[in-house]
């Protein structure tokens, strides 16, 4: 699987425990081949909840499957923990609409859980100096959170979402830009042969 920066890594018994413990979804053709996955992971005594792993074979990518997975999942975490508040960290366009339509909207990492654990995962992403940098107040994902007790309908954040997309779009481009100088000035001003952006961000 092409790692990017939005799934933490995990040992393939603590996924196969989500299973067992009716914690994930798993998305089959009728045939049986596998198509995706994802699973439910619980932070902060219950009180917040993370949709983690969210992952599509590539032959079934940009079919609408990575949808109705998320959708199934927010299903299950909503049953399992109805008054947990549900978030999670992308850098990824189609998953924020995707948490939109659901009914999440954009917050300060202030709003995330505290646990530790949790902000233990992100060590396996290429941007985890940038968080740690930044004292876990910002980094290259934008963090959104869904609240049971304080939500709009996914309709009025599904519309929100469509009518400030370029916006966001735009935001993220300013946002990756400025870490870029950062890191150009960093490497700089040590002295030596710059090194290679592709290191940071991909």
């Amino acid at each position: 699987m092409a790692r990017g920066t939005g799934i933490a890594k995990r040992t393939p018994e603590y996924v196969a425990a989500k299973m067992l413990e009716g914690k994930a979804v798993i998305a089959l053709t009728p045939s049986g081949e596998w198509v995706g996955f994802c699973y439910i992971e619980a932070w902060g005594h219950d009180q917040f909840v993370a949709n983690s792993g969210l992952i599509v074979a590539p032959p079934y990518r940009k079919s609408g499957v990575a949808k109705q997975i998320k959708k199934r999942i927010f299903d299950l975490s909503r049953e399992k923990y109805p008054d947990a508040k549900i978030f999670g960290l992308t850098t990824g366009l189609a998953v924020m609409k995707i948490n939109s339509e659901l009914g999440y909207e954009p917050v300060t990492y202030s709003e995330l859980t505290d646990d530790e654990e949790f902000w233990a995962g992100c060590k396996s992403c290429v941007n985890y100096d940038i968080l740690m940098g930044k004292e876990r107040k910002n980094c290259m994902c934008t963090a959104m959170l869904y609240d049971p007790a304080d939500h709009y309908e996914p309709e009025e954040t599904a519309a929100e979402f469509t009518k400030h997309s370029k916006l966001y779009e735009r935001f993220m481009h300013i946002k990756q830009g400025r870490f870029i100088k950062l890191l150009r000035k960093k490497d700089n001003g040590g002295g030596g042969k710059p090194r290679s952006l592709f290191n940071y961000f991909f």
